[in-house]
């Protein structure tokens, strides 16, 4: 049975959420921007109405988000009265602090997602790094369980290029994440080196291993960017696909590479049938990574970018997953937790991107305070 104490935090982060989200605001914003739906002539503009469309319907989500909060939030008050008159049971109590709680932390955690890039969908790159065999198979498994986490949240996981480990594994797999609201901002928080120890199934001696896998993690930017690229700074590479997609693909020099010289920066395609198309698809993650080097100008924010510019091996891991001699995953920028090892690498992610959204919010916070 809950307490009044916990009853009333409910009721305080409700009425927080009001404030934060300046819902009364928003009341009139949904109000004067779908008046603007009505005019005569407003589908004769497609892409202005479907931005506009668009507008609307964010603005909807978070006015639906606050007046779910609130009902729970009302009904656990009523719950909670009735308890006390015998009138319901410690269980319904219980669940109704449930639903008014997990509505509550849905709508904060959104609330942390600001960045104009946060709503977009995700690029996601895993590269293996030392440890051999161990860290491909290593790979590996970190492919499964990202795409276990999206197919969870209603995700869709398209493979835009992938290598082929040498024994087992993958060296490297390029991810697109879409079909969903907030994909880039749910998976920044993997940006970065992840460690396994475990009894190796590759190592005959049945020593523990060490291996490491970077993950680069973009949003998937469309339309036109504020980034000019010289084609001098370029150097593009064909090569052919090593995944499946037919005889077609197989036989021909259709997979691009395209390296960005003066940062470094290495994009590659292999998914679509003919060059040009992946030449496109691979020059449009470019100008997203380009993008946010730009926004972000200071070498501390690079860094959080640009995980894949960090060696891949000790001492700069954001997240370690120990399989033996116990079970642990433990992210090291947030001190999250948890020994349920195998519910992570099935997807269970949630838990360290709640921690990891929180942990930036006060980041944000303290460089507010400082400034």
């Amino acid at each position: 049975m809950i307490t009044a104490d916990q009853l009333k935090d409910v009721m305080d982060r409700a009425d927080a959420l009001h404030h934060y989200l300046n819902i009364d605001q928003k009341k009139v914003e949904f109000e004067e921007e779908q008046l603007r739906t009505q005019a005569p002539d407003f589908w004769e503009d497609p892409k202005y109405a479907q931005e506009q469309m668009k507008k609307v319907k964010g603005i909807q989500k978070w006015l639906d988000g606050y007046k779910t909060v609130r009902l729970y939030a009302d009904e656990l008050q009523l719950a909670f009265d009735f308890y006390k008159d015998e009138m319901v049971t410690e269980e319904e109590v219980d669940v109704d602090y449930a639903k008014a709680i997990k509505a509550i932390e849905d709508l904060e955690l959104k609330n942390m997602l600001r960045q104009k890039e946060d709503p977009m969908d995700c690029v996601l790159k895993i590269n293996s790094g030392a440890g051999g065999t161990e860290s491909q198979d290593w790979a590996q498994m970190l492919m499964r369980m990202y795409m276990r986490w999206s197919e969870a949240h209603g995700y869709k996981v398209t493979i835009t290029d992938m290598q082929e480990g040498d024994e087992a594994g993958i060296k490297s797999v390029t991810m697109t994440i879409e079909g969903g609201e907030y994909a880039y901002g749910y998976l920044k928080s993997e940006n970065g080196v992840h460690r396994l120890v475990r009894v190796s199934p590759f190592n005959a001696q049945g020593k523990r291993q060490t291996s490491f896998v970077s993950l680069d993690v973009m949003p998937d930017i469309e339309g036109d960017l504020d980034v000019d690229i010289d084609e001098k700074d370029l150097r593009i590479d064909t090569y052919r696909s090593s995944g499946a997609g037919g005889q077609h693909i197989n036989k021909t020099s259709s997979a691009i590479r395209i390296t960005h010289i003066p940062t470094g920066t290495v994009v590659q395609c292999q998914n679509e049938r003919s060059q040009f198309q992946n030449k496109d698809k691979a020059m449009q993650m470019l100008k997203a990574k380009l993008y946010l080097l730009k926004k972000e100008a200071n070498a501390e924010k690079l860094s959080d970018i640009r995980g894949e510019v960090k060696e891949i091996g000790w001492g700069n891991q954001i997240r370690s997953y120990v399989l033996q001699p116990y079970t642990l995953v433990k992210d090291h920028r947030t001190d999250v937790e948890t020994g349920n090892v195998d519910a992570v690498l099935d997807g269970g992610l949630d838990i360290f991107i709640n921690g990891y959204l929180k942990w930036l919010s006060v980041q944000g916070d303290k460089k507010t305070e400082n400034s």
